[in-house]
């Protein structure tokens, strides 16, 4: 049975850094591209960073590139999302997402979704 479970949310102070894991098991997690997906009270869910299955394409947001930084680590069926220099703004539930195939920017894109990680930011 496929499953997806986040974890590494908490609460940061602005400028801080959080990083975010997702572990993945019930499918072969090296075929499948990831996704990292967010959010925030009263607001759609919004893309935030994909993977490709090798880990060798990555794609981010305008809002948070340059300071976000996802990985994969397929020996541990983990998908990472190292944040840095976090901003209120990126307050919200971040989720991890994934599909077959090549990675997309819409949610509608991936077809299994971990539970979610509260992160919390604070100015």
């Amino acid at each position: 049975q496929e499953q997806l479970v986040e974890s590494g949310g908490g609460l940061v102070q602005a400028g801080g850094s959080l990083r975010l894991s997702c572990a993945a098991s019930g499918r072969t997690f090296s075929t499948y591209a990831m996704g990292w997906f967010r959010q925030a009270p009263g607001k759609e869910r919004e893309f935030v960073s994909a993977i490709s299955w090798s880990g060798r394409f990555t794609d981010y947001s305008d809002s948070v590139t340059g300071r976000f930084t996802i990985s994969r680590d397929n020996s541990k069926n983990t998908v990472y999302l190292q944040m840095n220099n976090l901003k209120p703004e990126d307050t919200a539930v971040y989720y991890c997402a994934t599909k077959r195939g090549s990675y997309g920017l819409g949610a509608d894109d991936y077809d299994y979704w971990g539970q979610g990680t509260q992160v919390t930011v604070s100015s």
